[in-house]
């Protein structure tokens, strides 16, 4: 009897065990399938905030012009630290916002796509609502900066800092509600994931790119003065594409926040979405149906951003300037 027991018992744990094995082997497919999860929607989350990502760099970017040359790196560092301290506010309230007002995740980010539209007309539409004056007396600012031995150029920096920082939170917000429309029916822990993955990577890859634009003059500069031929070509080649650089990186940008901006609001109205929709599918024909089929759908988008932008553009700026006259 007492081996039969043993035997018994034996085998009772020899099924508890090929339990916990066959259970752990579960536990594991589902947390690789979580995975994969996770990093599917983080890529299609980036891929809808490259709207801002564009932009976003040219304009932090030019947010370190005037700085002493020793002192943009640090400035830059500052302004990350600053992003990154928005994204701590902005991420938890945008899963609270997912968890306890979901509904309100599709205004926001038709808000969102607004405010691209209309930040985008506004830089197009910038040369006709601020005068050549307007342009010149901030160009002078900055460069006659470094030369005014007068100026307290902490307190310059400091105003730099800031002023970069408040333009990060707005374009963090937009980032950050943009990839919540991606997860937003996603559960909670995989929502904090892509959230909290996007935002490290959209603060790393911006700011870490800024610096590297910000060098590139004096990486040019550095080779120019190099014994070398072949630097001091490289160095001339850098100094000659760094403006070229800032300008594409503003171009692109603008064209990006067309296409997700106008996109997000022609995919929350229901009849657009379906019409550009149809129009995308009658257009892929020929040997390039698919490439015809995208280049409409997003050129329908587009214009549409245009056309949204421009209509709170003409709204906004007679506002704008009431306000400023009443102060």
């Amino acid at each position: 009897m007492a081996g039969a027991s043993l035997l018994t018992l034996l085998d009772d744990i020899a099924t508890v065990l090929d339990d916990v094995a066959l259970m752990t082997k579960v536990a594991a497919k589902k947390s690789a399938a979580v995975a994969d999860d996770v990093a599917a929607m983080t890529k299609l989350a980036t891929k809808k905030t490259a709207g801002v990502l564009g932009d976003d760099l040219a304009l932090n970017a030019q947010q370190v012009t005037g700085v002493q040359a020793d002192r943009e790196l640090p400035v830059v560092w500052a302004v990350a630290k600053g992003s990154l301290i928005n994204k701590m506010i902005l991420v938890p309230a945008a899963l609270a916002i997912s968890f306890f007002l979901p509904w309100l995740i599709t205004p926001l980010l038709m808000l969102g796509g607004a405010f691209l539209c209309y930040e985008g007309v506004e830089k197009l539409a910038h040369k006709f609502l601020h005068s050549a004056s307007d342009d010149a007396a901030v160009h002078a600012a900055h460069t006659t900066a470094n030369a005014d031995a007068t100026r307290d150029m902490v307190t310059f920096e400091q105003d730099k800092i800031k002023g970069a920082i408040r333009t990060d939170f707005i374009l963090s917000a937009e980032i950050i509600v943009i990839a919540l429309g991606t997860v937003a029916s996603a559960p909670l822990l995989q929502q904090v994931a892509v959230l909290v993955g996007i935002a490290l990577l959209m603060t790393v890859g911006v700011y870490g790119l800024v610096a590297g634009i910000v060098k590139l003059d004096d990486l040019g500069l550095w080779l120019n003065g190099k014994r070398s031929a072949v630097a001091q070509a490289c160095g001339r080649g850098l100094l000659v594409a760094t403006p070229w650089l800032m300008r594409f990186l503003s171009v692109a940008g603008t064209a990006a926040m067309f296409l997700v901006g106008g996109g997000i609001l022609v995919h929350g109205v229901p009849f657009l979405h379906h019409a550009v929709e149809a129009v995308g599918a009658a257009a892929a024909v020929g040997s390039f149906a698919g490439l015809w089929s995208a280049v409409t759908t997003n050129g329908l988008n587009g214009l549409a951003g245009i056309v949204t932008g421009a209509v709170l553009l003409a709204v906004v700026t007679p506002l704008l300037k009431w306000r400023a006259g009443k102060a």
